[in-house]
């Protein structure tokens, strides 16, 4: 699909260069690999040596940015929103291509109420007294199970499966291989063997929420396992029964998340960040990759490292680390013209 280099300018809010309005964009690539054809953007410090060889038709970059004469700008406040908003004309990979209506080999209880333009692709197998809310989408091989009710405008991607009992908000998308109220992991020590811990509990996950391939989400063992509203978790991250999710948090890869842990508003957690059990995560606070937390987190914190501890101290410690070495070899140096010293001494007397 071509589109005009003024119609993108309107879009993003940009000026658009004199005399190349009728310009035809026909994609979207990264700076060392655009053709004169697409679009690209700067806005990583970063990536500016790319600048002097792009071939862009066009680059997305800050009012301020000093560009050299080759390149084509259209100046934004926000380049990189604006990127996505110009990624968003050229994206062909819709949903709708899983399913369109209720597919032949698709399994459905009778008992189930489905919204207008539900979509179930086949193999798909909807339980018993589900509800799905108008313009869903549950792709092929997926499972929800008797009792889960489900917004409007989900997106459930291939093999996701929705234990029974759980409930979405609208527009909740699933990525291939979620898994929503699985048993979460409890066994009580008792005569020589582990007991399981029935897992009676539910999950509620709000609205505008993403959850990545791979990822699962425990039910509760009593109550309820809670992801609050605009909450985005990447691929390949658990989810402990119990635990509380605020609105608007983001949750880089393999992450692990331990038992009733609350997490706060617009909290980040990076990539691998193990997190304890019953723990407090306040509002706006943040954990670094690979960091271990063990205690709870005060709001607008950064931690990293392991145990996790305030970012700057965990820095100096690193640094610190860095010249232990250095050290240990002065200290033995020291020991050595000390004990030279003692000798010298204890002969002199």
């Amino acid at each position: 699909m071509n589109i005009t280099l003024q119609a993108v300018c309107r879009l993003i809010g940009a000026e658009c260069p004199p005399g190349r309005e009728t310009v035809e964009m026909r994609g979207i690539a990264a700076l060392d690999e655009a053709g004169p054809g697409d679009i690209s953007f700067l806005s990583n410090q970063k990536y500016w040596k790319h600048l002097t060889q792009t071939r862009a038709g066009a680059v997305i970059v800050s009012p301020e940015a000093e560009l050299p004469p080759s390149v084509v700008p259209l100046r934004v406040r926000d380049p990189y929103f604006a990127f996505l908003q110009v990624l968003e004309l050229f994206n062909s990979r819709t949903p709708g291509i899983m399913a369109s209506g209720v597919h032949a080999q698709a399994v459905v209880s009778s008992t189930a109420r489905l919204g207008r333009n539900v979509s179930v692709g086949p193999f798909a197998v909807i339980g018993e007294h589900v509800t799905i809310g108008a313009g869903t989408i549950v792709g092929p091989c997926s499972v929800v199970l008797d009792g889960s009710i489900l917004g409007e405008q989900c997106v459930l991607f291939p093999n996701v499966t929705i234990m029974d009992g759980c409930t979405l908000g609208n527009r909740v998308t699933l990525h291939a291989g979620v898994v929503v109220g699985s048993d979460g992991f409890g066994f009580a020590p008792h005569g020589g063997k582990y007991h399981k811990i029935s897992q009676i509990g539910t999950v509620r996950v709000g609205d505008d929420v993403e959850i990545g391939a791979n990822t699962c989400i425990d039910r509760a063992a009593f109550g309820t396992t809670v992801i609050e509203n605009g909450t985005k978790i990447d691929n390949l991250v658990q989810v402990a029964h119990n635990v509380r999710i605020g609105e608007n948090t983001v949750i880089a890869s393999q992450t692990g998340i331990s038992g009733s842990t609350t997490i706060g508003k617009w909290v980040r957690l990076g990539g691998q960040a193990g997190l304890a059990g019953h723990l407090d995560v306040g509002d706006g606070a943040a954990v670094g990759a690979q960091a271990g937390v063990t205690k709870d987190v005060p709001p607008g914190e950064t931690v990293s490292g392991y145990p996790a501890k305030n970012h700057m101290q965990a820095m100096r410690l690193e640094a610190a680390l860095r010249h232990l070495p250095d050290l240990m070899k002065r200290i033995k140096e020291q020991e050595k013209r000390i004990s030279e010293l003692e000798q010298m001494v204890k002969e002199r007397s």
